[in-house]
C-alpha cells in the first residue's frame, strides 16, 4: 500500500482534473444542451436596483406577483456555465466596443447585459445615452461601451414613389456596424407580421418586386445578404460576430403538451425536462444553415423554448389587458443568454 502523503497528492490531482473537465468551457462542451435547475442565489440582480429597465420587461414593477421565474439558472449535460461575473467581463472588455443589432428581442437582450453589469458594479458611474439610431451604456472606468441599433430586418427597407419597399439583397444598414469589437445580430420575428402591422409593402428579390413571397424564403434570403456582408466588411482577427438564436414565443401551449392552457398567460414554472415537445422552429434551421460557414450562433431557442413561465404576459407594457408571450421579463431568461454569450466569448 503507497504512502498516505501520495495518496492524498494523487487524489487531489484527480479532483483538480475533474474540476477542469467539468467546469472549463472548452470546445467538446455544448452549453446550449441541459436543462433549467433552480438556483436561489439568483437572480444576479433585481429591477429595483436597474433603474433603466424599459416597462415592457419590468414585469415586478407591473405587478407580476410571482418570483421564481427570476430562480433558474442553466446547467449544461457536459459541463457547468460560469456565473456572470459583471467585474470580470469589464474586465476582459477594456476599451472595447460591443454593438448588439435587431428588433426588440435584441433590446431585451441589451437590456439585460446592461442591467448585468451595472449590478456587478453599482458604485461605478455609467453614462446611458442615445444619439440618432444608436443606444450606448458606457463605463468609463473601464472605457466598455455597449451600444444597440434597432434593424428588425438586417437588410433596407426603403420609401420609393410606390411605397415602402424591402430589399432583399440591400444592406446599406450596415454602414453603422463598422469598427466594433463584437457584433451580435438577431432577426426573425417581424418576417411573420402581415397586414397594418407589416412594415413595407412590396420586397423587391434581385429584379423582381412582388406584394409578397413566401417568408421563409425572403427570410433565408436575407440572411444570405447579411452573410456576404460579414465577409466582406469584417475582419474576424479584429470583431467577433455572433447571431442571437431564434427567441421562440409561448403563444400555443400544445406545443409543450398542455392543451388546457392556451398561452403563456399564467404560467410560473419552466419545463424541467431537456427536450421542447414541439420541437425547433423551422426558421431555426434555416438560421443555422445560412451561419453555418459565416458566424457563431449563440443557440438559445433550445433552452429558451422550456421557459414558458419567462415572459411578461399579462404584466409587460400592455398592463392586464395585454398578454406578452414573445419578450422576457428582466431579471430572467435574457440574464441567461448573456451568460452564453461570456461564455461564448471566451471560448473564442
Amino acid at each position: 500500500m503507497g504512502s498516505p502523503v501520495l495518496f492524498a497528492a494523487s487524489l487531489f490531482l484527480f479532483l483538480i482534473e475533474l474540476c477542469q473537465q467539468v467546469d472549463g468551457i472548452g470546445s467538446k462542451c455544448d452549453i446550449y444542451k441541459g436543462k433549467w435547475v433552480y438556483d436561489a442565489s439568483y437572480p444576479l440582480y433585481n429591477s429595483s436596483s436597474c433603474p433603466f429597465v424599459h416597462q415592457e420587461f419590468n414585469c415586478q414593477n407591473n405587478g407580476r406577483p410571482d418570483h421564481l421565474y427570476q430562480n433558474f439558472r442553466w446547467q449544461p449535460t457536459s459541463c457547468n456555465l460560469p456565473r456572470f461575473d459583471g467585474r470580470d467581463f469589464l474586465r476582459k472588455f477594456r476599451g472595447k466596443r460591443i454593438m448588439v443589432v435587431g428588433d426588440s428581442l435584441s433590446l431585451n437582450q441589451w437590456q439585460s447585459l446592461t442591467c448585468l453589469l451595472h449590478g456587478a458594479v453599482p458604485r461605478e458611474p455609467y453614462v446611458s445615452e442615445r444619439v440618432a439610431a444608436i443606444s450606448t451604456f458606457s463605463f468609463p472606468t473601464y472605457g466598455v461601451s455597449i451600444m444597440f441599433i434597432r434593424n428588425a430586418f438586417l437588410v433596407d427597407i426603403v420609401d420609393e414613389k410606390d411605397g415602402r419597399v424591402l430589399k432583399l439583397d440591400s444592406i446599406t444598414g450596415g454602414r453603422n456596424w463598422k469598427g466594433y469589437d463584437v457584433l451580435i445580430f438577431n432577426t426573425w420575428h417581424w418576417w411573420l407580421l402581415t397586414g397594418r402591422k407589416q412594415p413595407w409593402d412590396y420586397i423587391q428579390d434581385g429584379n423582381v418586386t412582388r406584394k409578397d413571397m413566401n417568408r421563409m424564403v425572403a427570410y433565408r434570403k436575407a440572411l444570405g445578404t447579411w452573410a456576404r456582408w460579414v465577409n466582406l466588411n469584417v475582419d474576424p482577427a479584429k470583431t467577433k460576430v455572433l447571431f442571437q438564436g431564434v427567441s421562440p414565443d409561448h403563444m400555443d401551449s400544445r406545443d409543450w403538451g398542455d392543451p388546457t392552457a392556451k398561452t403563456c398567460r399564467g404560467e410560473t414554472w419552466p419545463m424541467l425536462s431537456t427536450r421542447y415537445p414541439g420541437g425547433p422552429p423551422p426558421s431555426q434551421d434555416v438560421l443555422k444553415r445560412v451561419l453555418r460557414s459565416a458566424v457563431r450562433l449563440l443557440d438559445i431557442t433550445g433552452l429558451s423554448q422550456l421557459r414558458k413561465d419567462g415572459h411578461p404576459s399579462a404584466f409587460g407594457y400592455g398592463g392586464h389587458r395585454g398578454n406578452d408571450c414573445t419578450h422576457w421579463c428582466l431579471p430572467g431568461v435574457p440574464d441567461i443568454w448573456n451568460e452564453l454569450l461570456f461564455a461564448a466569448l471566451m471560448q473564442g
